[in-house]
């Protein structure tokens, strides 16, 4: 007979209202992330992050359950890791819990804002994590049984031991649906606007020096294109900001669906972040030299929307290209 831990036909009672409690954090953030969905269009995917996070809930259902048996019945971890995740837990519920009321208390005075809805989605980010972790099984008859041996239980060695905490593990499988709602909330306005003029600023020195590169002269003027059939201004919009949190939002989703390695996850996230950079500055310079060949006005449009669709398209099919690449495994021929 194997000793091996069966799933659990369902969560154990604390684990279930813990849940319950964190969909109502994830309901009221939703609600106030809303305005912002609704009104900037650099987070109108924000739609999708509710129906995303549940589905990702629901496909990895029973692998939770298959942990939440397993931190149950397994041995407990070593005293050290217990208390080093207790107290990173602790303090990350404790920020939470401040940020949350400085973010409802801000809401409450000046009504919807980008600092207040930030303040919220970043407290109920540091609540949720810990709530599920504590409420989490912590070892057991296994556990007691190397105790009274006068042995401590562990189960791992190092710095890894703190992964292979059972209640660590079943927190895991929260990351992305508790994470993604960072990505779906507007970024102080001060941050956004420097990260904007950043991208802008490098989308318009690498178009002017690609043409110039190329023998089609041209002047840059601050954002300004001067062209020889009239000038092109690079609007904020083009800065690629918009498409680097949407394809920041779809790279999560994919690596959190197809992978189960951290290393994976990460790769994926950097690479939509490359591909959303990379493909808004080919877009920039088809609509520059577009202008270049047919005048400033002929970019307006539906030639300018056609390219904006275009880019999203060919960023997500690039998505979709690297997550069986990334699943490769090359095997050695033996004689």
């Amino acid at each position: 007979m194997t000793d091996q831990p069966q799933a659990l036909s369902k969560p154990p009672a604390p684990f279930l209202a813990a849940l319950g409690l964190s969909t109502g954090f994830m309901a009221f953030v939703a609600w106030d992330q809303s305005h912002w969905w609704s009104r900037k269009e650099d987070y109108s995917f924000g739609w999708l992050v509710p129906l995303f996070t549940a589905y990702v809930v629901y496909d990895r259902w029973p692998q939770l359950l298959g942990r939440l048996r397993a931190a149950e019945s397994g041995p407990a971890s070593a005293r050290w890791v217990q208390w080093a995740l207790n107290a990173a837990a602790g303090l990350g519920l404790l920020g939470g819990a401040l940020f949350f009321l400085l973010g409802a208390f801000y809401r409450a005075g000046a009504g919807t804002s980008q600092p207040g809805t930030f303040a919220l989605t970043l407290g109920m980010v540091a609540i949720v994590l810990p709530l599920i972790y504590f409420n989490a099984p912590n070892g057991g008859p296994a556990s007691l049984r190397a105790g009274s041996q006068g042995r401590e239980p562990s189960n791992g060695n190092g710095f890894m031991a703190l992964f292979a905490d059972g209640r660590y593990r079943v927190a895991a499988l929260f990351i992305f649906p508790v994470l993604v709602w960072l990505v779906s909330a507007p970024l102080v306005s001060a941050v956004e606007s420097q990260v904007s003029l950043f991208l802008l600023r490098k989308v318009v020195t690498v178009v002017a020096f690609v043409f110039d590169m190329l023998g089609f002269p041209l002047e840059q003027q601050g954002n300004v294109l001067m062209l020889p059939k009239g000038p092109v201004g690079v609007a904020d919009a083009c800065s690629g900001i918009r498409s680097l949190t949407a394809c920041l939002f779809a790279g999560s989703f994919l690596g959190a669906t197809f992978f189960e390695q951290p290393w994976k996850k990460v790769t994926l996230v950097v690479a939509s972040m490359i591909f959303a950079f990379l493909m808004n500055l080919a877009r920039s310079l088809f609509l520059t030299g577009w202008a270049y060949a047919y005048g400033p006005g002929a970019i307006n449009g539906t030639v300018h929307d056609a390219a904006g669709y275009a880019v999203l398209g060919l960023t997500c099919v690039g998505l979709l290209l690297l997550v069986p690449l990334l699943n490769l495994k090359l095997e050695r021929a033996t004689p």
